[in-house]
C-alpha cells in the first residue's frame, strides 16, 4: 500500500515530530486521545495502524474489532499493554522503541544509586531543617563494588557503559545467551547473587519476572547490597522488599516503578487502607522514589518519536535500511613472541626500561575510539611452547576485533584457514586463523574489564 492509503489512529499525544514526519511521508494520521477503549473499537477497523504509549490494554477483543489493522507501535520500551500472541497471529506489526529512551533510563539509574550510597537526599533535607550532620550522613563509595545487572538489553546495556568510570565489576544476567560484552560480564544468576554489592532491574513485566524479586529471591544474596529498580514494579514483592530493608539486606532502594502504580496509585495516599509496604516506604530514609520517570526526559520524548517514525518508515519501506557494523579489526590486542628465557626478559624489560611488567608481560592500557579503557598485551612465551602452532614463527599477533563469529564467518566463506575452534573466557572470546604466509594470528572478541 502506498503512505497515502494507509490510515493511522494516534490514541495518546507523543512529540510534534511523529505526527509532522509521518504526515511528511504521506501517511493519513487522526487522533482521538480522548475516547475510551469501547468507543475506538466501533472505528479502529477503518485504520491501519495504531501509536499509542499506555492508554489501554490492546486485547484480543480490540484486535478482533481492528480488521484492518497492520501495525501498532507504542511509544516506549515494551510492550505489556499489547496482547502479543495474538497480534502476531493475525499479522499485525508490532513496534516499540527502547532505543529511544535507553540512556535517560540508564542515567537515572546510575544517578538514584549515586544518591542512595552517598546519602545526597537524607543530607538535602536534613541541611533545609537546620541540622548539620556528617558523620550520621558517611556514605560508600562505588569503587570497587560488584554491580548486578538483570536484564542486558537496551537498558541494561546503557547502565553498564555508564559505570565504565567508576572502576567496577560488571556482571549480568540474561535469559538470552551470549549477551555480555565489553562492558559486562554474562554469568549466571547464582554467581550475581554471589558477588553483587548492587542489583539493578531492567527487565519487562512478563510471567516469568512477575513478583521475581520476593524473599527468596533476595536471601540467595551473598552480601546486603542496594537495589535500583527502574523496570516494572509488579516484578518486586514489596513487602519482602520492606522486611529486606528493614533487616538491612537490602541497603536502600531506589525505586522509580511501585507494584501499586496500576491501583489507582494516587488514591493510596489517602485511602485508609492503605498497604503498610507502601507506608514504610514513603516514610523510610533508605529508599528513594521516583514516578515512573526514569526514560522520561525531554531528550528522549524527542528521541522515542524519532524511532517510531523511522521504524513505520522502514515497515513500510520508505527508509533506507540501516546497515549493521560489518565485523572487523578494531586495533591490535597483543605481541607474542618466543624467548630462551621469558622470567630474566620480563625482568630486562622492567629494570632497563621500566615496563611495568607481570607474570605474563606487560598490559598496556589506553582509550578506543569510544573513549573506553581499552587493553593490548606483550608476552614472551617459552621457546617451546606450542601455542602458536601450526605457524612454525617465534611470533604472533593477536588482533581486538567486533563480532568474532562474524567475522570467522565471514572469512571462512573467502577461503581462509580457520585454525581450531572459538575459546570463551572472562576477559572475551578468541579465535584464530593462518595469513597467506603462515603466520599464526590471535582474534580477539575483548571484554577488556575482565583484566581488572
Amino acid at each position: 500500500m502506498k503512505p497515502s492509503a494507509i490510515r493511522i489512529l494516534h490514541l495518546d499525544s507523543n512529540h510534534p515530530l511523529l505526527w509532522e514526519q509521518l504526515e511528511a511521508a504521506g501517511f493519513l494520521n487522526e487522533a482521538d486521545y480522548t475516547s475510551d477503549k469501547a468507543t475506538v473499537e466501533t472505528k479502529i477497523a477503518h485504520y491501519h495502524g495504531i501509536v499509542i504509549r499506555s492508554r489501554f490494554k490492546i486485547d484480543k477483543t480490540f484486535l478482533d474489532a481492528a480488521t484492518q489493522l497492520q501495525f501498532i507501535a507504542r511509544v516506549g520500551a515494551g510492550l505489556e499493554s499489547i496482547d502479543i500472541e495474538y497480534a502476531q497471529q493475525k499479522g499485525v506489526h508490532l513496534i516499540a522503541a527502547p532505543e529511544g529512551n535507553r540512556n535517560a533510563v540508564g542515567e537515572q539509574a546510575l544517578g538514584m544509586l549515586l544518591s542512595l550510597m552517598n546519602q545526597l537526599n537524607r543530607a538535602d533535607r536534613m541541611v533545609r531543617q537546620g541540622q548539620w550532620v556528617r558523620e550520621g550522613n558517611r556514605g560508600y563509595e562505588l569503587e570497587g563494588k560488584t554491580v548486578g545487572i538483570i536484564g542486558y538489553g537496551n537498558m541494561g546495556k546503557s547502565l553498564a557503559k555508564k559505570l565504565q568510570g567508576f572502576e567496577v565489576k560488571v556482571l549480568c544476567y540474561d535469559i538470552q545467551e551470549n549477551v555480555g560484552d565489553a562492558f559486562a560480564q554474562q554469568v549466571d544468576l547464582a554467581t550475581l547473587q554471589a558477588e553483587a554489592d548492587v542489583l539493578s532491574l531492567h527487565i519487562p513485566w512478563t510471567p516469568e519476572t512477575d513478583k521475581m524479586v520476593n524473599a527468596a529471591f533476595i536471601q540467595q544474596f551473598a552480601k546486603p547490597f542496594w537495589l535500583i529498580n527502574t523496570s516494572r514494579g509488579k516484578n518486586v514483592v514489596t513487602a519482602d522488599l520492606v522486611t529486606a530493608l528493614e533487616s538491612g539486606k537490602i541497603l536502600g532502594a531506589g525505586l522509580d516503578v511501585l507494584e501499586y502504580e496500576k491501583l489507582s496509585f494516587e488514591s493510596l495516599f489517602t485511602d485508609d487502607n492503605r498497604p503498610e509496604a507502601l507506608a514504610y516506604l514513603l516514610q523510610s530514609e533508605k529508599v528513594l522514589l521516583t514516578p515512573h520517570i526514569a526514560g522520561w526526559t525531554f531528550e528522549s520524548h524527542q528521541k522515542l518519536a524519532q524511532t517510531i517514525v523511522d521504524k513505520i518508515k522502514m515497515h513500510y519501506g520508505l527508509a533506507e535500511q540501516i546497515v549493521p557494523e560489518q565485523p572487523r579489526v578494531t586495533g591490535l590486542g597483543g605481541f607474542f613472541f618466543k624467548s630462551n628465557n621469558p622470567k630474566a626478559l620480563r625482568e630486562w624489560y622492567g629494570t632497563h626500561l621500566g615496563i611495568p611488567v607481570d607474570d605474563y608481560g606487560w598490559s598496556f592500557w589506553w582509550k578506543d575510539a569510544q573513549g573506553q579503557d581499552a587493553m593490548t598485551q606483550w608476552s614472551p612465551f617459552e621457546a617451546g611452547s606450542d601455542y602458536f602452532q601450526p605457524s612454525e614463527k617465534p611470533f604472533m599477533l593477536n588482533y581486538r576485533v567486533s563480532d568474532l563469529e562474524g567475522l570467522l564467518e565471514k572469512l571462512a566463506a573467502q577461503g581462509v584457514t580457520i585454525v581450531g575452534e572459538p575459546q570463551s573466557y572472562d576477559y572475551g572470546k578468541f579465535g584464530w586463523i593462518m595469513d597467506p604466509e603462515g603466520n599464526k594470528i590471535e582474534l580477539w572478541e575483548p571484554i577488556d574489564s575482565g583484566f581488572k
